[in-house]
């Protein structure tokens, strides 16, 4: 059975679950509570040395990194193809793959650190977080959960990030203005890769994205959250935090903004709930 070893169905985890779910393709799903470290624990390094999450399965392979998975899932499964088959639209794809990748993705992954995963773990002992820091194997890694638990995050390092996110979100925008998907014509893994950074975009960024300012974002967010897959995937999650995306829900265009990331921000134990 094929195995996948994920988080929350968000960010880099949510990519290959949704892309699984898109192909149809049964997989034993593995929980590591990455709040908890799970990913740093012996029985995960045995899986995935670098300690990092997501990890793909397949008979003798260990596959890791969110993106080229999700390539894997969709050549190595029957079902949906997910790639387009004209190559401008796959160029198209690919490229937007790479800058969500490298440019939007980490911007995205700062604030969220900064405003949701940092301030949750930091309820938790100082020098049972010290530890488990130590324990991670990449030194890369170290110093970002360093930053995000301890709120080592330097403003202008925050600034950076939030006018990146905001280009980001312009340059979208006017890309979904002149295109329905992400590749063109074709939902392909492009818009798998943009919905798991992008689904939170008008709870973080209220104020630039939203109808009024960001309608074709909207409406393309809202398209790709109305699909089965996603909302299997989706229904997935484990803790409050995965509950922003139902904000996406068209009768739910009037709640605002401020009101759900309330509801989901550390503390509250309840979370949003559907209506």
């Amino acid at each position: 059975m094929l195995k996948l070893y994920h988080w929350e169905p968000n960010a880099n985890s949510g990519k290959p679950m949704l892309a699984l779910a898109e192909k149809g393709v049964a997989y034993e799903s593995h929980y590591l509570d990455l709040l908890s470290f799970d990913q740093h624990q012996p029985e995960y390094l045995a899986v995935n040395p670098d300690g990092t999450i997501p990890a793909l399965v397949h008979g003798d392979l260990v596959l890791t990194e969110s993106t080229p998975i999700m390539e894997y899932v969709d050549e190595a499964f029957d079902g949906p193809p997910l790639k387009p088959t004209d190559p401008v639209e796959r160029w198209r794809m690919r490229w937007w793959m790479r800058f969500f990748d490298a440019y939007f993705a980490p911007s995205m992954s700062m604030i969220g650190w900064a405003v949701f995963v940092g301030p949750v773990a930091r309820q938790r002992d100082p020098e049972v977080l010290r530890a488990a820091i130590d324990r991670i194997p990449l030194e890369s890694r170290k110093i970002a959960w360093r930053k995000a638990l301890f709120n080592e995050f330097t403003p202008e390092e925050l600034a950076e990030s939030r006018r990146r996110v905001l280009f980001c979100t312009d340059v979208l925008e006017a890309h979904l203005a002149k295109h329905t998907w992400i590749a063109g014509k074709t939902f392909s893994l492009g818009d798998i890769n943009g919905f798991n950074l992008g689904y939170a975009l008008p709870l973080s960024q209220p104020d630039h994205c939203n109808d009024a300012r960001t309608p074709h974002i909207m409406e393309w967010l809202r398209r790709i959250y109305e699909r089965p897959a996603t909302k299997a995937t989706w229904a997935l999650g484990r803790t409050p935090m995965v509950q922003r995306v139902a904000f996406l829900e068209r009768g739910n265009t009037h709640l605002s903004a401020a009101a759900v990331q309330q509801s989901v921000l550390p503390g509250n134990s309840q979370g949003w709930k559907k209506p």
